[in-house]
């Protein structure tokens, strides 16, 4: 059995390294084409069960394994023509959608229900990526897949940490952030210049934010326009205006006087609510 298995194994990364001619990587699309078979199983199995999209399939080395496990029913979406034309010949059996995922509406896609997201995100829009699941954060249980270290490290930042930021705080508002392992440059064709990260973001219980989640957002992306000053500075404009208006109270002062990475998120949604009352 396990000489079969190895046997297998050895014949899919034949497969796929003869069809690297078929398959160019191509950098204004920020592929880089994953090779080894252990680190595909590893992010396929960051996923259990459940209706799933994969973003960007390439050349199916993760999709393999997604199609291999009878509890997800899998549907994947590759802009690529080449991936496609290479995803139809290798794998038939996958729902494949041709397009752009940032330019389609989910909702119309899957009419229905809730739906995982997994991939080996490129680099170059990962982060559009990751707004888009937020936009979709009523029906997105599970998202999970590689990105560059660095924004993964950005991603799962605590307060007080240098990588805290945008992306901390949006995201750990509504999901449960899990840096699961780093992945080396030598495993992709072509290597990237950066390291990678498999990470996997969970729905938290919050279904609501207590503030204006419009304003949570602008709040959070104003303050860290200038991450190294007091927030006084960036949020000026969301404040300073309305002082005739409302007089400021004593706990918004405090909040003025903190830079971004040192709030929470609760603490961030107390600051939300309190400029929001200085709008009248």
């Amino acid at each position: 059995m396990r000489k079969y298995f190895e046997l297998k194994l050895t014949t899919v990364w034949t497969i796929i390294t003869l069809t690297m001619q078929q398959v160019h990587a191509k950098k204004f699309l920020g592929q880089h084409f994953l090779t080894d078979l252990t680190v595909a199983r590893r992010i396929a199995e960051t996923l259990t069960s459940g209706r799933t999209i994969e973003i960007g399939p390439g050349m199916g080395v993760l999709t393999q394994f997604l199609l291999k496990n009878p509890d997800i029913q899998l549907t994947a979406i590759e802009i690529d023509r080449e991936s496609v034309a290479y995803l139809k010949e290798w794998y038939p059996e996958l729902d494949l959608v041709e397009g752009d995922f940032l330019k389609i509406d989910l909702n119309k896609m899957i009419p229905e229900g809730e739906f995982n997201v997994i991939g080996n995100y490129p680099y170059n829009i990962s982060s559009q990526i990751f707004f888009k699941v937020l936009e979709y954060k009523d029906r997105i249980p599970v998202c999970s897949g590689m990105i560059q270290k660095e924004v993964a490290e950005r991603i799962a930042s605590k307060p007080g940490k240098k990588a805290y930021g945008i992306l901390s705080v949006l995201l750990q508002a509504y999901y449960d952030i899990e840096y699961l392992f780093t992945v080396d440059e030598h495993v992709f064709n072509p290597p990237p210049k950066v390291k990678s990260a498999v990470i996997r973001m969970t729905r938290n219980k919050r279904r609501r934010l207590e503030c204006d989640e419009a304003l949570f957002k602008t709040v959070v992306k104003t303050a860290f326009n200038q991450r190294r000053k007091q927030m006084r500075n960036s949020l000026r404009s969301l404040v300073e205006s309305q002082k005739s208006k409302v007089e400021s109270s004593e706990r918004l002062e405090w909040f003025l006087t903190r830079r971004p990475e040192q709030l929470s998120v609760e603490e961030f949604i107390e600051l939300t609510t309190l400029i929001a009352s200085h709008h009248v």
